[in-house]
């Protein structure tokens, strides 16, 4: 008698889920591209248990005899391409370790639950199904496929940015204080707040550019419990191009304030693009 077949499952490890019914891979509920043969490598670690899965039995799934393909680079491309879309090394592997010569074995726990095959239901008469959830801010599955260390690099600049502003007002103290004594007469106010303000943002950027740069555990989610301090940090910094208007113009000062307020828009999008946890 034949078999039956075996219940495809679906498999969740860390913020990622494999789907073996519809060969996806998603991380917090956004899909990732991943091709076939390495979600197929994927799939054979994840069923393996924590054991290992040899050289030998990828080639006889992926690539079985009469198959011409040169084996040793295929197979080392389909893992380093794994590696990359899990944000794990072969250094420190999270996830893959590699066994020289022999093999892999997949290191996190795993949980296999039986995946549900849905067919769409028949919408019910005089029910409206509720609207799509709409924010000011853009999610995290709004978001477009990007290179990871492009993103991590953009991110550090920004931070790189905002510590040339603290740090270039801090050493030029007198000279903006004789421009803000011929504009108002809370320049001793000003000052102070300036101080301050960059102050507490140095600190901040110095911990965004290590947390970021060594991929600190959790960084995504105390940089989105940040955000609103942040905002209103980069917001009011925002007008530091007012600072050197003496040199620069109004008019120039002006359309870089004016860029300035959407750049702490685009860093949290930075950080949700990431693979930064």
């Amino acid at each position: 008698m034949e078999s039956p077949p075996r219940a495809q499952c679906l498999y969740r490890f860390g913020p990622y889920e494999a789907d073996e019914h519809t060969g996806e891979l998603s991380k917090h509920g956004r899909r990732l591209r991943l091709p076939g043969q390495p979600f197929q490598i994927l799939l054979m670690l994840l069923e393996s248990g924590g054991e290992l899965v040899t050289r030998d039995e990828i080639r006889q799934r992926l690539w079985p005899d009469g198959t011409f393909v040169d084996f040793d680079h295929s197979l080392n491309s389909a893992v380093n391409k794994l590696r990359d879309t899990l944000s794990d090394s072969a250094a420190q592997p999270r996830y893959i370790e590699t066994l020289a010569r022999r093999g892999y074995r997949f290191l996190a726990p795993v949980e296999a639950v039986a995946a549900a095959v849905t067919t769409p239901s028949a919408p019910v008469p005089g029910v409206q199904p509720p609207p799509p959830s709409r924010t000011l801010l853009t999610s995290q599955q709004d978001l477009p496929q990007a290179s990871k260390p492009l993103v991590r690099i953009l991110l550090l600049l920004a931070q790189l940015m905002y510590l040339g502003f603290y740090i270039g007002a801090l050493a030029n103290l007198a000279e903006i204080q004789q421009l803000l004594i011929s504009l108002t007469d809370w320049s001793s106010q000003l000052l102070i707040t300036l101080i301050a303000t960059a102050a507490l943002g140095i600190a901040i950027r110095l911990f965004l550019l290590s947390a970021a740069g060594f991929r600190a555990p959790g960084f995504k989610r105390k940089y989105l419990r940040l955000f609103p301090l942040l905002f209103l940090l980069d917001c009011a910094w925002a007008l530091a191009p007012f600072l050197m208007m003496r040199h620069i113009g109004f008019g120039l000062a002006f359309a870089a304030t004016a860029a300035l307020l959407l750049v702490p828009f685009a860093q949290r999008t930075l950080v949700l693009m990431s693979s930064l946890d």
